[in-house]
């Protein structure tokens, strides 16, 4: 009984198809999107490990050792157990800049894992609109293919009776494998944008329809996630070049060990040597690199040479975004416009249809004329739905450019 519950909560779903949402929430299963997860998860182990590296450490040895001739300093064999702990104190500031440029580059990380979910949405976006324009054209072409059809069988009676020609009918054939053709290569081009849906989200769908971009109102700039990602691997270089510079400084480290020494001597003019001992030396260490003939020098502005570089790009992708944010407007200004053209379009075509339908029933124009008429007719319907869905792709190519998540504006 609970299998039967369960399938008939499942299949409704898996008829009706998968909405825009839907499918954006699929995507984040993308195959690209877990390999920047791991990524992440392995910095930060690389992090942790880091950090740990700059904790005390700990060291236990043992000793063993015989010798083939014993002698006052020497005994026959000797066991040594100890323990040492090591602790760095002072680095020149290493330490700390190593720190900062592991957390940035895990938020640069983070970022461009963040950029990565929103190209993809915008991805399965352009294609969730672009299948519904091709079902738009399909569907008007099946109806121009039905209409023309209709056409033919009447013209069909009229040759039986004489009354017409057979040049007449063959236009009407001609126009509807025409539309033939035209339906195929829709038909593909649909197919090719569910398989390309399919690769993206990773798993058979089906798409539904009505889902809607709202759209972006804001005024408020935002940074893109890509361009945050950038200002933190920024931040990343910066941090190791400093710590790069920081071998200039001393090193300061603590050592204490601690040993128990066990000496046995066989002979009995050395017995006096044989008492066990032991051991705990604590020292502090100082170590300060004065000169290395320019290594670390080059070593810094090799570092310190990248991170202009990426800042350069940085400039660079800075201001490309905020080209890309002003062409989207200027493109989304345009989508309506296109969207009222297409309107008048569409009641001119189907005032002109209607009145050369009339006189072409009359007898008053030739098939030519219909068959244009009708053509045009099922063609504004398509570019009416194509230019509506198009300004659902502008505007979510508004709130990418915003830097805003796009999946919080599908509805």
């Amino acid at each position: 009984m609970k299998k039967v519950f369960i399938f008939l909560l499942i299949v409704p779903f898996s008829l009706f198809g998968e909405n825009l949402a839907q499918l954006i929430e699929l995507s984040k299963n993308n195959k690209m999107i877990d390999s920047s997860r791991i990524n992440i998860e392995s910095t930060k182990e690389e992090y942790k490990s880091v950090q740990n590296s700059y904790l005390p450490e700990v060291k236990l040895g043992a000793n063993y050792q015989r010798t083939n001739k014993e002698t006052s300093s020497v005994p026959d064999n000797r066991t040594t157990v100890q323990g040492s702990v090591d602790y760095v104190i002072y680095d020149g500031g290493k330490k700390y800049d190593t720190f900062d440029s592991y957390e940035a580059t895990i938020k640069s990380q983070n970022n461009s894992l963040q950029n990565q979910k929103n190209e993809l949405a915008l991805e399965v976006t352009n294609y969730y609109y672009e299948y519904l324009s091709l079902e738009a054209q399909k569907e008007a072409k099946i109806k121009e293919i039905e209409q023309l059809r209709a056409q033919y069988n009447r013209l069909k009676r009229f040759l039986d009776a004489g009354t017409t020609t057979e040049d007449e009918v063959q236009k009407i054939i001609s126009r509807v494998e025409s539309a033939n053709v035209d339906l195929h290569e829709i038909e593909l081009d649909i197919q090719t944008i569910i398989h390309n849906l399919e690769y993206v989200v990773g798993k058979s769908v089906t798409i539904q329809k009505g889902s809607i971009v709202e759209e972006y109102t804001s005024n408020e700039k935002k940074l893109r996630a890509d361009i945050k990602a950038l200002e933190f691997e920024l931040e990343s270089l910066l941090a190791t070049a400093k710590g790069v510079k920081s071998g200039y400084l001393p090193d300061l480290t603590f050592n204490d060990t601690y040993a128990k020494n066990d000496l046995n001597y066989k002979k009995g003019a050395f017995e006096a040597n044989s008492d066990d001992y032991d051991q705990n030396i604590a020292s502090l260490n100082m170590s300060w690199k004065i000169f290395d003939f320019g290594a670390t020098s080059r070593e810094y502005q090799a570092a310190y040479k990248k991170y202009l570089s990426l800042r350069s790009q940085y400039e660079y992708e800075k201001n490309k975004a905020d080209v890309d944010l002003k062409l989207a407007l200027k493109a989304y200004k345009i989508g309506k416009l296109k969207i009222k053209s297409a309107q008048a379009g569409l009641k001119a075509a189907n005032s002109a249809y209607d009145v050369i339908k009339s006189k072409y029933q009359n007898g008053l124009v030739d098939n030519v004329a219909y068959l244009e008429a009708l053509s045009e007719k099922y063609d504004a319907q398509s570019v009416l739905k194509m230019a509506q869905y198009d300004l659902e792709v502008k505007k979510a190519n508004i709130i990418y450019y915003s830097g805003e998540k796009l999946e919080e504006f599908v509805k």
